[in-house]
């Protein structure tokens, strides 16, 4: 009986153990760790370029009137080179339909191998590019250089404090333009100067240049074969178009055109038209 009563006790004791740990409230477990990734790191923001520094700006001359817009200029352009140069003259010289875009192109294209007429300003010189023949080829005929005497004395004649101070009013008109050729970050009177250097950069050789016409291979000839010549010697030839340009005027109007843009250049470097 005792043994029976001691197996009933442990099989009780038993039970009451299995409910204690079956019953009792589970232990409160833990939150689950958050896994934070980390935050992603920004790039740093673009740097945005500067502004190009100017290194001729240009000032507003004082009691000028406004300038009209871009695409409503071309009457207001026309009345104030006329007044500054002449009817006559610009009649003669000047090819005044969008004459701003016009001088834009051709100065930004002086520096390099080729300058199209169809962009220039001017109206292409009278006559016909003559040579002479000369020891060992042809040279550019002494003649040549009269079909550019008209032309070099309106130059010459063009007071340049006046027409700095209107390239200065209708400056808004060039710069606008210079954007539009596809420099919307640069300064056409920068461009301007620099051009003006090169051109006074210019070599001055003495006696007559050489000259002659490549040889065109193929069945088609050419029937303006004046419009073909060429420098013979290489180095002249290897010249920008626009000081190429200034040897075919002739060493005499070659040097009274680069004494004037040294005028030019002195008043547009300086931004001062006061004499």
């Amino acid at each position: 009986m005792k043994r029976l009563w001691l197996v009933v006790a442990s099989v009780l004791i038993l039970i009451a153990i299995g409910a204690y740990f079956l019953l009792r409230p589970a232990p409160p477990t833990a939150p689950p760790v958050a896994i934070v990734s980390p935050a992603p790191i920004a790039p740093p923001p673009a740097a945005t370029a500067p502004e190009p520094a100017i290194l001729h700006p240009v000032p507003v001359p004082p009691g000028m009137t406004d300038v009209p817009p871009a695409a409503q200029s071309g009457d207001f352009v026309a009345k104030k080179i006329t007044e500054l140069l002449g009817k006559k003259a610009v009649l003669t010289h000047l090819q005044m339909d969008d004459f701003v875009r016009r001088i834009v192109a051709t100065v930004d294209n002086l520096p390099r191998s080729l300058a199209p007429p169809r962009r220039w300003p001017i109206n292409p010189t009278p006559g016909r590019f003559s040579v002479d023949a000369g020891d060992g080829g042809k040279v550019i005929s002494a003649n040549n250089a009269a079909r550019y005497a008209p032309f070099v004395a309106l130059v010459e004649s063009v007071d340049a404090a006046r027409a700095v101070a209107l390239y200065q009013q209708l400056y808004p008109l060039f710069q606008i333009a210079y954007e539009n050729l596809g420099y919307p970050r640069k300064h056409f009177n920068d461009r301007l100067v620099a051009v003006i250097d090169h051109l006074l950069a210019t070599p001055e050789p003495a006696g007559a240049l050489k000259v002659e016409v490549p040889v065109i291979q193929g069945p088609l000839k050419t029937t303006r074969p004046w419009l073909l010549y060429q420098f013979s010697d290489p180095a002249l030839e290897g010249l920008s178009s626009g000081q190429k340009i200034l040897l075919r005027t002739g060493l005499d109007n070659e040097k009274r055109l680069k004494a004037k843009l040294a005028e030019y250049r002195k008043l547009l470097a300086s931004g001062n038209t006061r004499r």
